[in-house]
């Protein structure tokens, strides 16, 4: 691991992206809250979008834990806005096209599709607590049952 990825136990290395409804998400902006990052593959894709409206639908509870939500993918800004507005997601989407983040957090393995293999994200979830520390990490995420578990982790703090 390279002193440029994340690390549980560890604080966030400070970080600034581009998001929807033109705004930027500077990681030092957020302290006071926790932060819950998923990245995943793909905008309209029919996981991508199972796993968006789970936190879209608890999203209230997710807030009322002093929680925000951002979702992270390689897709354009303008992609990200369709997805956002078709599925009416209450969180920014933030657009990784130069995989800063992705790479920040680890995210690009390989992946085998239809027997080809490719670089792509790996569907994972962090929080980040009110101090900027890594507290909890998922990867190779099953959509099925996860934003549960994160509202339940995210509770426990």
């Amino acid at each position: 691991m390279s002193a440029k990825t994340v690390a549980l136990g560890k604080k966030v290395p400070a970080f600034k992206a581009q998001a929807t409804t033109d705004s930027q998400v500077q990681l030092t902006k957020l302290k006071g809250q926790k932060i819950v990052l998923f990245f995943y593959p793909k905008d309209n894709t029919p996981g991508c979008t199972k796993e968006g409206e789970g936190f879209r639908d608890q999203y209230k509870k997710f807030k009322k834990l002093g929680a925000e939500i951002f979702g992270v993918s390689r897709d354009s800004l303008k992609s990200h806005e369709n997805f956002k507005s078709k599925f009416d997601f209450p969180f920014e989407l933030i657009s990784d096209p130069d995989e800063e983040l992705c790479q920040l957090f680890d995210v690009i393995k390989e992946k085998n599709m239809y027997g080809k293999k490719h670089m792509g994200v790996e569907r994972s979830t962090f929080v980040i607590d009110e101090t900027g520390k890594l507290v909890k990490e998922w990867r190779k995420v099953k959509v099925p049952g996860h934003v549960d578990e994160v509202l339940d982790f995210v509770k426990s703090l």
